[in-house]
């Protein structure tokens, strides 16, 4: 497809998703493993869009679902409850209880929560996150495996875990992990699956064992990313010890949000204006961290191309933000020679994008579109200012 046809007929900003890619992706993982029972749950925070959730599951993948909101999304969009993992961090018991009478399978990660849970609902298997204090993943905020995270129950208090599935006589059916995004050390990775392993051996009728995800994809040409293959092939190897030591086999599960959707997206921008001054070259866009903060919060690198203008002399610029705020998506970047209204396209954009999108500054939200099979499809109108207030009540004091 044109994108530049794309922006045309429904204007910018614009974000686009190719199923075929998200395809590709979601092969390539489940082809990566060696006679192991594999199955995969969308980490749908990476991007909620329903059609987008219809789509990964006509692949065969199940979901996995931080609030109870995105449990609601993944019902409406067709997945059976017994298909969705439900793995919250800090939310109240009563969240928790919505998603057990949903039918959906839950992951606990609080001791407290855990007994509380087991009272509530003596006859429910639960899942337990544990976390393995492994510092993987590529920066700070995205590393959650390690000592200090608020994400999972320490390794070293599984002897209290395993009391109180004793006394309240707990149906454990999974453990969990998940230790960081932009994992790129294979060794790093296999060190905590060999500790959920072996905590694996104090649970008897386990039926799946979910080792999360944060396989890196790359970011520009050339760029690293983990070797799926090989990581693969390792994880097999190791599993099919493991089962000989467990006595069976159970499923492997893995959670992948970024590495199924992320180089699927693309942000279609329109530049306001080219702006000079003594030492910097300004491309400011009709875009922001309102609809991508992912280079602002996470320092993440997106590769920006001026789709307009393909074979313009490159220049040095830094392509910024229309909101009042600092919201610079890249500095000192060597981009074909950028006019006004000339369109920019920001590439792997299908995750944590517009799943992260605000109001901000009170501007609209841009529309999605989905590429399928050659044909595009409006997944999301544009916002309107009607919806921006729609909410909000009037209430005649000050009129």
């Amino acid at each position: 497809m044109s994108l530049m046809d794309l922006t045309k007929k429904y204007e910018s900003p614009l974000f686009v998703y190719d199923t075929a890619v998200i395809k590709k992706q979601y092969e390539r993982l489940m082809g990566a493993f060696n006679d192991i029972p594999v199955k995969l749950h969308y980490a749908c925070k990476a991007l909620t869009n329903i059609e987008v959730l219809k789509y990964i599951r006509s692949l065969g993948a199940g979901l996995d679902a931080v609030s109870i909101e995105e449990v609601a999304l993944g019902i409406r969009a067709g997945y059976n409850p017994s298909d969705i993992f439900f793995t919250p961090n800090s939310v109240g018991i009563e969240e928790l209880e919505e998603a057990a009478h949903k039918g959906v399978s839950v992951n606990i990660d609080n001791l407290d929560v855990l007994e509380l849970f087991a009272q509530k609902f003596p006859n429910k298997s639960v899942c337990i996150r544990i976390n393995p204090h492994i510092m993987a993943g590529g920066n700070l905020k995205i590393s959650v495996g390690h000592i200090d995270s608020k994400f999972g129950i320490s390794i070293h208090q599984l002897p209290h875990v395993l009391k109180l599935v004793e006394s309240w006589n707990i149906k454990v059916e999974g453990i969990h992990m998940h230790t960081g995004s932009d994992i790129l050390d294979a060794e790093v990775f296999l060190n905590a699956i060999e500790i959920l392993l072996n905590a694996a051996k104090s649970f008897k009728d386990l039926k799946y064992i979910d080792f999360g995800s944060g396989f890196k994809v790359p970011y520009k040409k050339g760029d690293i990313e983990t070797n799926i293959e090989h990581l693969g092939q390792l994880i097999s190897d190791r599993m099919k010890a493991f089962y000989k030591e467990y006595g069976r086999t159970v499923d492997v599960v893995f959670e992948p949000g970024k590495f199924l959707v992320s180089e699927s997206g693309v942000l279609l921008s329109k530049v306001n204006t080219v702006k000079i001054t003594p030492s910097t070259l300004f491309a400011g866009m009709d875009t922001g961290f309102n609809h991508l903060i992912r280079p602002m919060f996470y320092g993440s690198y997106h590769h920006i191309e001026n789709i307009s203008n393909p074979s313009g002399n490159p220049r040095i610029y830094n392509v910024v933000g229309y909101l009042c705020e600092t919201d610079t998506f890249a500095v000192n970047r060597r981009i074909n020679e950028i006019r006004v209204g000339d369109v920019l396209c920001f590439h792997n954009a299908g995750a944590y994008c517009f799943s992260m999108a605000s109001n901000y500054n009170s501007r609209l939200k841009p529309a999605e579109v989905m590429i399928h099979e050659g044909k595009d499809y409006l997944i999301r109108r544009r916002e309107s200012f009607e919806d921006l207030i729609k909410l909000q009540k009037n209430t005649g004091l000050f009129d």
